[in-house]
């Protein structure tokens, strides 16, 4: 490629703007403009889809090269080679880099991107998406050419072996795997056989993606318009993060939010007239299907003998050398190293295995100009992967539905063919491997083969509201209960647990006028209020719903039995604190730590699924293990000297600074998960998941008013000046005021812009 000097602008007041003549940017070059507002958020303007890549590309990279590098060699399957193969990868869920360079060695001599780049849309990827990625590469790889490796700003990477040129192939895969995050790519070990990594202490599992959403429709908004509430709680570390952008091709496409770093697209935002989020579905989206052993390696189907596949991945070490692994394939999937016996095996058979289309999905989306064009972009592509969709457009109709990728299995078909699951955890169907009769089904209006289609998959429309919180998809609005779908969708009927509830409760609240926020319906300011302020936005359910009897057990119990743990101060500090999971909230770390220690909930009144937003509630506390688990919290902040009245600020942390919230098993919307246990010093380690790209935002027909807050802030790198920035503008409650127009990014008074170009 002919390279072209940057041009750079920078400007406090009035910036001035290097023009780009369109002949400049002809003939398969590119070209792009990068407009910075405060946080350093981009608005990236082009004249075409592969111009706006490459912008996004190199403002991507200008902020967080460091980690798409890393995980550009771990989808390569390089990471033995360069940080030892015992050592922890850089996965959403991590094992050991042997284990992960196995995995990924064997997804790219599958051959599966290859397949879908050679077929047409909607399975394989549209020229536009085509352009985009290419563009966001020359993009990323212009940035590292114009700095160097040795002179990147980042000092995680800086001068490092592993840091160089990407390729269009690294984005097609970390694709793919995005679509396999909660299926394949989640169960490594599990498929190549190999044990996770050492570890020096007892760690928590892996944080689970989650997340809160709401839609709001015109009869919950006092301006009659749509309104959502996106609150995705994604990891706070890694390739997982959200990363937010503004993408806008004129008279083309304009959409604000957020995109998963290193994809191009935008997964969570809103344009002039459209805005959507998403939560973590619960339905199954792999089977597993128990082989028929056959001796060596062949297994039944219909009685007759099919041999396994065998895959060799060579490995590359440190020294060197070349580590050879074999992996066993069928035709379901891969064959699991797991739950083998001398009579049967098993395979993972995925839904996302062959994805691409989410990409697709999510380009669509955000050039839909009503919620008529979103469900036509949805039921078009059919792409994404695990994720339910809740929508609203201007005219205030609130949308839900589970359009994820979903094996059909009818529940016929599941009673017939599945059996318990041989691996413990491993939540998925178990069919019977040895017979067609058991094989994935067909809807004539899926658009691949094997997975349910738009018209069996559950959704609801309505004028007032929709709300998930990681819930299955009946308890969307109480009002109009979801039922009749195939289970492979999820459970109706079940416990919703305290996050979902409150959630729930917070906008019947709001609705009814009876939270102390003013006259009933939904403004922006309200919402914002609801979700984040520092008397409404951190309840923790659980104690709520536990308080009264807690303070009875107090009156009547000052010790527990066998341990002369006295629990009266401890008694004290609960009944005073408020239920806030706020910064000062004294008496919320205590709550937690005993709440913990009861390993579950200890209700009083069971689940009743006739009283789904009541109940369970109260707390048991005739139940020996209540009183124990008080005494055990109290001993364990008095024997580590911790004062009792322990706040969520003194507590818990990001980088230094202070953070509100609560798990989510006592039931706070505002959900924060720490690296581990309370330390004997009165410190979690730090929050490694909760809220991460948080978004308001009222539809008008005067345009979109927005507020945002990217919790962990805009950079990894942490010499950035957007390392923490917003992470303390979420600690103390604050919200940024989005720009979306020319004329509101224009006025920012600490606009910094570039241009950039690069000829074929």
């Amino acid at each position: 490629m002919k390279l072209r000097p940057l041009v750079i602008a920078l400007a406090l007041l009035a910036p001035a703007v290097a023009t780009v003549p369109a002949a400049e940017a002809a003939d398969g070059g590119y070209s792009a403009t990068i407009r910075r507002t405060e946080y350093g958020i981009p608005h990236i303007t082009a004249k075409d889809y592969g111009g706006l890549g490459f912008g996004y590309g190199y403002a991507f990279a200008q902020d967080n090269l460091c980690t798409l590098a890393s995980w550009v060699v771990t989808l390569r399957g390089e990471r033995s080679r360069y940080f030892g193969p015992e050592a922890e990868s850089d996965d959403p869920k991590p094992v050991a880099n042997l284990t992960s360079d196995v995995y990924y060695k064997s997804v790219a001599a599958s051959g599966v991107v290859r397949r879908l780049l050679a077929r047409p849309a909607p399975v394989g990827p549209s020229a536009e998406l085509r352009r985009l990625v290419d563009g966001y590469v020359a993009g990323y790889n212009r940035y590292l050419k114009d700095t160097g490796v040795a002179n990147l700003p980042d000092p995680r990477c800086r001068g490092k072996a592993w840091v160089g040129p990407i390729t269009a192939t690294d984005m097609w895969n970390n694709l793919l795997d995005l679509g396999r995050m909660v299926s394949s790519s989640s169960l490594k070990e599990a498929i190549t056989g190999m044990a996770e990594p050492e570890r020096p202490k007892p760690e928590p599992p892996p944080a689970a993606a989650g997340s809160n959403a709401w839609a709001l429709g015109r009869q919950a908004t006092r301006g009659g318009g749509g309104m959502v509430l996106a609150d995705p709680h994604f990891p706070w570390r890694g390739i997982r993060r959200f990363y937010q952008v503004q993408l806008t091709i004129p008279g083309v496409l304009d959409v604000s939010g957020a995109s998963l770093y290193g994809t191009p697209v935008v997964q969570i935002g809103h344009n002039a007239k459209v805005a959507w989020t998403h939560t973590v579905s619960h339905a199954q989206h792999f089977t597993v299907y128990r082989l028929k052993l056959a001796g060596g390696h062949s297994y039944l189907v219909d009685g007759r003998a099919e041999p396994m596949g065998e895959q060799e991945v060579p490995v590359t070490l440190p020294d060197g050398t070349v580590s050879v692994h074999t992996l066993l394939t069928s035709r379901y999937g891969p064959v699991l190293a797991t739950g083998r016996t001398d009579e049967a095996a098993y395979a993972l058979a995925d839904a996302n295995a062959a994805n691409l289309r989410a990409a697709d999905e999510w380009l669509a989306l955000a050039r839909a100009g009503n919620l008529d064009e979103l469900r036509t972009a949805q039921r078009t592509y059919q792409g994404m992967p695990f994720v339910h969709t809740l929508a609203t457009d201007v005219s205030g109709t609130a949308y839900f539905a589970d359009t994820s990728v979903v094996p059909h299995v009818t529940d016929a078909e599941a009673k017939r063919c599945a059996e318990p699951s041989p691996v413990p955890g491993l939540d998925a169907y178990v069919l019977d491997g040895s017979t067609s009769a058991c094989l994935w089904g067909r809807d004539g209006d899926a658009v691949v083969p094997g997975v349910f289609g738009p018209g069996s998959q559950p959704r609801l429309i309505r004028a007032d509201y929709v709300a998930n919180s990681n819930n299955t998809y009946w308890m969307t609005n109480p009002a109009k209960p979801l039922t009749g779908y195939p289970k492979a969708y999820g459970e109706t009927g079940t416990d919703l647990q305290p996050r979902p509830r409150v959630s729930l409760d917070m906008i019947a609240q709001r609705l009814s006028g009876t939270d102390g926020l003013g006259a009933p319906g939904f403004t922006l300011e309200t919402l914002q209020a609801t979700v984040q302020d520092t008397v409404h936005g951190k309840r923790n359910l659980t104690f709520e719903l536990m308080r009264s009897d807690l303070l009875k057990l107090c009156r009547t119990h000052r010790s527990s039995s066998g341990s002369g743990a006295d629990v009266r101060e401890a008694c004290r500090t609960l009944e005073k604190w408020d239920g806030r999971a706020t910064l000062d909230g004294e008496g919320a770390v205590l709550w937690r730590e005993f709440f913990t220690r009861l390993g579950r909930p200890m209700w009083r009144v069971p689940f009743d699924p006739a009283r789904p937003l009541t109940t369970p509630s109260g707390l048991k506390i005739d139940d020996p293990a209540v009183r124990q688990a008080l005494a055990d919290a109290v001993l364990f902040f008095r024997s580590n000297r911790i004062p009792l009245t322990l706040t969520p600020g003194q507590a818990q942390s990001y980088s230094s600074i202070p953070l509100p919230g609560c798990t989510e098993g006592e039931g706070c919307f505002d959900r924060v998960r720490t690296g581990g246990p309370l330390g004997t010093d009165g410190r979690y380690p730090e929050v490694d998941t909760g809220s991460s790209f948080m978004m308001a935002v009222e539809l008008t027909p005067d345009g979109p008013r927005t507020r945002t807050v990217l919790t962990y802030s805009l950079s990894a790198n942490p010499a950035s000046p957007h390392h923490t920035d917003q992470t303390a503008l979420f600690s103390r409650g604050g919200w940024v005021t989005e720009r979306f127009t020319t004329a509101e990014v224009a006025a920012d008074p600490q606009l910094e812009i570039i241009t950039i170009h690069e000829e074929p």
